[in-house]
């Protein structure tokens, strides 16, 4: 490969597409199929794509606008109500993964240091994987979607605090300077959206509704705007799409908006699929591997039978309390950015950090699995569990 992006992205979806197909022949996740692209052309692999830097922030533009899109669908009034039965559930469900992943840390023989970044990528769970695989109507319609929103959401604005405290190192006073900005930012940017959306926003859409392409336009840009200036409030640039969606979603045109963006943020999203699989040093896997499956099944087992307890203690029904658990089951992708901050800062070792990705890619492809052939989703290989 000669390093131009036509090339590699020439290589990433003619690839996917072979596998893609393969794999929906013998009945298995299309995500699987994409992570096996990235092992197999990626650096570790064939080599044919060595740099996937560009490619990896591209990437993120699909989760992105993946949680705009959930913004469009969610009233406030609805996530504000949602929030309030969430909070409880993420915080001692974090609490109670740290703990498995900072014992298996230990366990396997990883420094105090170590086994506490590990015990961080244990705590969420994949806003991917668990959107994704969850059908339409019951994300934007049902309790069930809301709930899952809630709860990640809360994981989102948690993950975003661990974040702040690898990067802060031994700063002191500047972590808790930090801190407290990102605790005050998230209200500021919501109120800066609604006077936004209320006063810029809507008479433009209202004045120029006839203009698709321009409809289009402003959509993005105001999802990206919004996500950029939360990145410059230590928040995640994914908390800012979806408060730029939530913002919106009372508009007329909110579902002409979701329903031409959809495309777009699948495109991104094969490629967040590639370069996870990209990444993953192969070469360290013979060293980690057994405490990777330790960790990766104790997550497994374990997170759909917490969630099902705490669900339940709030008298959820007990189809939805194993419906979420098994749906979120899986470690999140802020886990691989938790490991690439404590790597870059000298906290962890190569081996560690392999650990983690490698755990952090079994529970997706594992979750993957668990959530397509047992409950509905959209890309399930049997039409009975299909729903779009």
């Amino acid at each position: 490969m000669d390093g131009s992006i036509f090339n590699a992205f020439f290589l990433i979806f003619c690839g996917a597409a072979i596998l893609a197909s393969i794999a929906l022949y013998t009945r298995q996740p299309l995500l699987v199929a994409y992570i096996v692209v990235g092992v197999l052309l990626g650096p570790h692999g064939f080599s044919a794509i060595t740099d996937i830097n560009a490619i990896s922030d591209l990437s993120e533009i699909g989760i992105v606008f993946l949680l705009f899109l959930l913004g469009l669908d969610m009233q406030p009034k609805a996530l504000i109500s949602v929030l309030k039965s969430a909070t409880s559930i993420a915080l001692v469900s974090s609490a109670t993964f740290a703990a498995i992943g900072f014992c298996v840390g230990l366990l396997f023989g990883f420094s105090y240091p170590e086994a506490g970044v590990i015990a961080m990528a244990s705590m969420f769970s994949s806003t991917i994987i668990g959107i994704k695989l969850l059908p339409t109507t019951v994300l934007h319609h049902k309790h069930t979607g809301e709930l899952m929103i809630g709860l990640l959401l809360i994981q989102d604005f948690l993950a975003i605090i661990c974040l702040l405290v690898l990067l802060s190192g031994g700063r002191g006073d500047s972590q808790l300077i930090e801190l407290s900005i990102t605790l005050l930012a998230m209200p500021l940017l919501a109120g800066c959206a609604y006077l936004m959306v209320k006063w810029v926003i809507t008479p433009l859409i209202a004045k120029f509704d006839r203009f698709h392409e321009y409809i289009f336009l402003v959509a993005i840009g105001w999802c990206l705007g919004l996500a950029q200036l939360a990145h410059a409030f230590h928040l995640s640039v994914e908390i800012g799409a979806f408060i730029a969606g939530i913002s919106i979603a009372t508009s007329p045109i909110a579902q002409y908006i979701a329903l031409n963006l959809k495309p777009l943020r699948d495109f991104f999203l094969v490629l967040f699929f590639f370069c996870l699989g990209a990444r993953l040093n192969i070469d360290l896997l013979p060293s980690v591997l057994l405490p990777a499956i330790f960790l990766a099944s104790a997550l497994l087992i374990l997170k759909p039978v917490v969630f099902f307890g705490l669900l339940k203690r709030q008298s959820e029904k007990s189809a939805l309390a194993w419906d979420i658990g098994f749906r979120l089951g899986q470690i999140s992708e802020f886990s691989l950015l938790i490991v690439f901050v404590a790597t870059t800062s000298g906290i962890i070792g190569e081996a560690a950090s392999v650990l983690i990705q490698t755990a952090a890619i079994l529970s997706f492809v594992v979750s993957s699995y668990i959530v397509i052939f047992n409950f509905p989703n959209p890309i399930a290989v049997s039409d009975k569990l299909r729903r779009d």
